[in-house]
């Protein structure tokens, strides 16, 4: 019901929305979520271990990135590494390998200064080139 003001002879009422239960529900809603985010603690982030191959492979492809972003590969373990001026003509040259060797895998040799961002490219244009199976390793 309104509230009623009497002024003199005539009957006002007063149209006004009452903010204190508002208010009351809002403290009691912030002091809830204070004490909630005290109590929870936060939790460690699960992150897969990689377990070691069985055995090495005999024959690889190495795509070495330097801390630049420069790309150098070889066609299998025994070549010296070739370098390319960038992701298209590095996919070029896996494409030519994977003609001859198509289940051959490739390491990707990454410097640890790295942007991460670079190493996916990486890896998203061998996949787009056709390999099946892409293993990573930390250049020191």
């Amino acid at each position: 019901m309104p509230a009623v003001v009497h002024r003199g002879r005539s009957r006002r009422t007063i149209n006004e929305i009452n903010m204190v239960p508002f208010i009351d529900v809002m403290l009691v809603l912030l002091i809830i979520f204070m004490v909630t985010a005290t109590v929870m603690t936060p939790s460690a982030i699960n992150v897969p271990s990689a377990g070691q191959a069985s055995r090495v492979p005999d024959d690889y492809i190495t795509v070495a990135v330097d801390a630049q972003g420069k790309l150098s590969s070889n066609s299998g373990k025994g070549t010296p590494l070739q370098d390319a001026t960038d992701n298209a003509e590095l996919a070029t040259q896996i494409k030519r390998t994977l003609q001859t060797q198509p289940a051959i895998p490739v390491l990707i040799v990454a410097d640890k200064n790295l942007p991460y961002q670079q190493v996916i490219t990486v890896m998203g244009k061998l996949h787009d080139a056709g390999v099946q199976r892409i293993a990573l390793s930390v250049k020191q």
